[in-house]
Parts: C-alpha cells; sequence; structure tokens
C-alpha cells in the first residue's frame, strides 16, 4: 500500500496515490478518446477539450453523490462529507461527466452519439487506473478470504489487518479487459457506448459478490441495483441503434 505517494514541501500537501492515478486515469482516458476521434475524422484536440468538461462533471458530481448518499444513510454533516478529501462515489462521476461532456460537446459542435463512441473504451481504461489508486490507498476492498492473494491494509479506509478480496483489483482486471473488447468493436459496434454500459453493469454485479457493502433489497447492494440499470440502459440503447444502423 502506498496512500502517499509525495508530499509538496513548504505547504506539506500529500498527494495521495489515488489523486495521482486519477489524474493519470483522466489523461489515459483523452489519448484514447483523441485516438478514435482521429479516426473518425474530428480534430483530435476536441478531446482535450472534451476532457475539461467531463473532469470537473466527474469529480463534482462523484464527491456530491458520495456526500448525499452517506449523509442520508448515516447521518454525517453533508458539508463536511462534501469538502472532505476523501470519498467519491463513482456513479455520481459518471452522471455528472456524462452531462458536462454532453454540454462540452455542445459548445464544440461534437456530434454527442459520436462523441461517446469515441470515448467508450478511453472510459473503461480510466476507470481501471482508478480502481489501481483505490488499490494504492486500501478503499473498496472485499470480505476475509484465504485465497492465495488475498490482500491485508493496514492503512486503508477503514484500516484492517484481516486477508480480504482485493475486489478494487479484480474489477480494474475486469476493466482493462473491457477497454480491450471496446478497442476491437470500435468499428463494428453500432452504439459502442451501450456495450461499455452493458459490460460496466455486469462488472458491478459480480465484484459486489466479494465486496462489503450493505445490501438494501432484494439482497442486493446500492451497486449491484445500479449495475441492473447500466446493463439496462445500455443493452437497450444498442438494439435501438442496432435497428437503425446494422453493424457491419
Amino acid at each position: 500500500m502506498y496512500p502517499v505517494v509525495f508530499t509538496i514541501p513548504i505547504i506539506d500537501f500529500p498527494i495521495s496515490s489515488f489523486g495521482l492515478m486519477m489524474a493519470l486515469g483522466f489523461l489515459a482516458a483523452t489519448w484514447v478518446t483523441a485516438a478514435r476521434m482521429r479516426e473518425e475524422g474530428l480534430d483530435p484536440e476536441l478531446a482535450t477539450s472534451l476532457l475539461l468538461y467531463v473532469m470537473v462533471g466527474g469529480v463534482l458530481g462523484s464527491k456530491l453523490y458520495y456526500a448525499i448518499d452517506v449523509s442520508l444513510r448515516e447521518g454525517l454533516p453533508f458539508t463536511s462529507l462534501l469538502f472532505a478529501r476523501d470519498g467519491i462515489t463513482w456513479y455520481g462521476g459518471l452522471i455528472a461527466g456524462l452531462v458536462m461532456g454532453m454540454v462540452g460537446c455542445r459548445v464544440n459542435r461534437i456530434p454527442i452519439v459520436t462523441a461517446m463512441n469515441c470515448s467508450a473504451a478511453g472510459v473503461a481504461l480510466g476507470q481501471a487506473m482508478g480502481r489501481i489508486g483505490c488499490l494504492l490507498v486500501g478503499d473498496d476492498y472485499g470480505h476475509a478470504t484465504q485465497v492465495p492473494w488475498a490482500m491485508s491494509f493496514p492503512q486503508g479506509a477503514p484500516p484492517t489487518l484481516e486477508l480480504v478480496h482485493p475486489t478494487q483489483l479484480y474489477e480494474a482486471i475486469w476493466l482493462l479487459g473491457v477497454a480491450g473488447w471496446l478497442w476491437s468493436r470500435r468499428s463494428r459496434s453500432p452504439f459502442l457506448f451501450g456495450e461499455y454500459l452493458v459490460l460496466q453493469g455486469l462488472g458491478r454485479l459480480t465484484v459486489e459478490i466479494w465486496r462489503i457493502n450493505p445490501r438494501v433489497a432484494l439482497g442486493l447492494t446500492e451497486a449491484q441495483w445500479i449495475g441492473i440499470a447500466l446493463f439496462t440502459i445500455g443493452a437497450v440503447s444498442w438494439f435501438r441503434f442496432r435497428r437503425q444502423k446494422p453493424a457491419t
């Protein structure tokens, strides 16, 4: 575990490994998106412009979702949660990032569906890197286990000396596979972002089996219900675009 990579001198400001990996994830996603935009005959420099919109929406959305969710479930002060350095929720970042990305498309006159398809593989890659950041800081781990690859997180959030499932690593490996699949499908899929949503939903449903999140309804966690929603939205949108323009 490496929760802090280094500390900025004079101001004594720690740079967390998660923050570093999240920043690298945004950059990797932008690079892949730019490559796809070039293939589609668009100006790849526009990927950087979209990054600014998506990054602002993603970070603010993930913090806002986390603060609202935890304050409602645990009764903690909303403002303190919102401005704390730790604590984000990915689904809030996805929603707000999509909204702000659409705003960026309008401003830069980029077709929204084209931009979504161009960004699909990059989003999966960037998310995988973010999950590696979760592993480095010891967040989002799973149940206690005796599997050979089990880990403990003595400086985690929260700390644990038990050997547990490194579910952050499970999801990172899954998402790297998803990124590779989406890249291979980039010229054949009727709606590539729909495939990302389907695969993301499946990953969430599966990885949550080993996570320690509370069950909220019908024996499923909040993340699993969101995974079902993502799968459904992705599948419906994929079939809708397939009817409009069959894959080649």
